[in-house]
């Protein structure tokens, strides 16, 4: 494979939200991500941003009911369809710390902070779920073993 543009992950994640100016600034205090860029329509919405986690990168957008031109559906948040529209994944440096601060960011924590061990042939994680304010589900998780 040749090697992925300067800045950017193999694969990231595009994630709409009805309030994303809200989103991005709750995104950034309850999980700890920072904005790399912002780009806003003249009323306000979020037309494209991107914000990174290490080196991971996810756009958020004001969500389009309409159908969005380029493939001709409605792009919309999980509050607007009354259901989870993806999982998003993290991996942190310590799980329970960052629980914490989700939580007094307000956070729906679905799932407290839990080893999972996959035994001595795969890795032992510990994780936690997580719904934002929106209703995105996102799992976070610290690496406590790798395989032997």
């Amino acid at each position: 494979m040749k090697p992925t543009p300067e800045g950017w992950p193999r694969i990231s994640s595009a994630v709409m939200y009805q309030d994303a100016a809200g989103m991005i600034d709750w995104l950034c205090k309850a999980f700890g991500f920072e904005v790399r860029l912002r780009v806003e329509a003249e009323d306000g919405s979020i037309q494209h941003s991107e914000l990174t986690y290490g080196d991971g990168v996810i756009m958020v957008s004001t969500e389009r009911k309409g159908a969005e031109p380029r493939f001709g559906m409605p792009l919309v948040s999980p509050k607007t369809v009354g259901g989870n529209t993806q999982t998003l994944m993290i991996y942190v440096d310590d799980a329970e710390a960052h629980c914490a601060t989700a939580r007094a960011a307000g956070a729906t924590i679905v799932s407290e902070p839990e080893i999972h061990d996959y035994g001595p042939e795969y890795w032992t994680d510990r994780s936690y779920g997580a719904l934002d304010p929106e209703g995105h589900v996102w799992w976070i998780t610290e690496r406590v073993r790798d395989p032997e």
